[in-house]
């Protein structure tokens, strides 16, 4: 029998979960996981990465620098066939990347080289696309520019929130990962560099990015909502000097905003915002001043038509 290739695994959230599963469903030694602590004022909705490997009796570490010089050591210790890293949150530097004696691989939630860098998913929603997936790629010392070993395509639907999406995402993960890995281990994986002038490179979001801008059209508008949805932040507004949280939307095509600019109203128990191009979302779901509200609550207020944004 020959014996198993060893990797250390950089992993957290559910791509980490699931392709760690992965690695283990192929046999591949797994002696040591690093992974992150929750941190408590983040809405932690996505499976522990420290619990798989609890449960499979593999160390865990969960250092504040990944390449402090005493975890490269201890990694180096190791002697680790490959290194892979799945949603782990630090970059690792050249230091950890050069240990592994059959490459460093990462797992990236798009099809690059479109959408490299921070939260992929959330960037494709609000630009509107149709499609996007998981690669799998080597790992180098520049963020998301490696060549690639495989990559799965999923569908974004008209109205897929960013968590539906990344639930797809994190199944396009495990479906490449399994697929290339046979290859992988028998040194026959080819790689493809990556055209990077065919995407381009996306930084992190704040929940101060969700702020929605009622002149944009009523399809960006639409787009944001869906990309910032909980569990993520969320999108959000003012509406009569009260902050209000919109969480979910739909397009109203058939339907003509009265024009008179941005607004906000509820009639035949649903709530409409007309938006900067003249375009109707209907709104499904939101918040006003921390509560949320209904239609049917927000008319016993008495009130009409009220502008957005202010």
């Amino acid at each position: 029998m020959p014996i198993p290739p060893r990797a250390i695994v950089f992993a957290y959230h559910n791509v980490g979960v699931r392709c760690l599963s992965v690695l283990l469903a192929h046999g591949i030694k797994i002696p040591l996981v690093v992974t992150h602590t929750d941190n408590p004022s983040e809405n932690i909705w996505f499976g522990s990465v420290a619990e798989l490997a609890a449960l499979h009796d593999i160390p865990v570490i969960t250092p504040d620098d990944p390449n402090a010089p005493e975890i490269v050591a201890q990694i180096k210790a190791l002697r680790p066939d490959f290194i892979f890293s799945f949603y782990y949150r630090n970059m690792l530097k050249k230091a950890v990347l050069d240990i592994p004696t059959r490459g460093a691989f990462n797992m990236h939630g798009s099809l690059l080289p479109k959408y490299r860098g921070r939260v992929p998913v959330n960037w494709a929603i609000i630009r509107g696309e149709r499609e996007t997936g998981s690669t799998l790629h080597v790992m180098n010392e520049k963020p998301d520019n490696g060549a690639i070993v495989d990559q799965q395509a999923v569908p974004i639907l008209p109205n897929d929130t960013a968590l539906e999406v990344f639930h797809k995402v994190t199944c396009a993960a495990e479906i490449a990962l399994d697929r290339c890995l046979p290859e992988l281990i028998a040194g026959s994986a080819r790689f493809l560099p990556q055209d990077l002038s065919q995407g381009g490179y996306f930084g992190g979001r704040r929940p101060e990015d969700g702020k929605i801008d009622w002149l944009q059209s009523a399809q960006t508008i639409h787009n944001l909502v869906r990309a910032v949805a909980p569990p993520y932040p969320g999108a959000y507004t003012w509406l009569a000097g009260q902050p209000m949280r919109v969480l979910k939307t739909l397009p109203e095509p058939k339907r003509k905003g009265r024009g008179h600019g941005p607004a906000f109203y509820c009639e035949n128990g649903s709530c409409y915002a007309d938006c900067g191009d003249g375009g109707v979302l209907r709104i499904l779901a939101f918040e006003l001043d921390g509560k949320a509200m209904s239609a049917d609550e927000f008319k016993a207020r008495g009130a009409g038509s009220l502008p957005l944004g202010i």
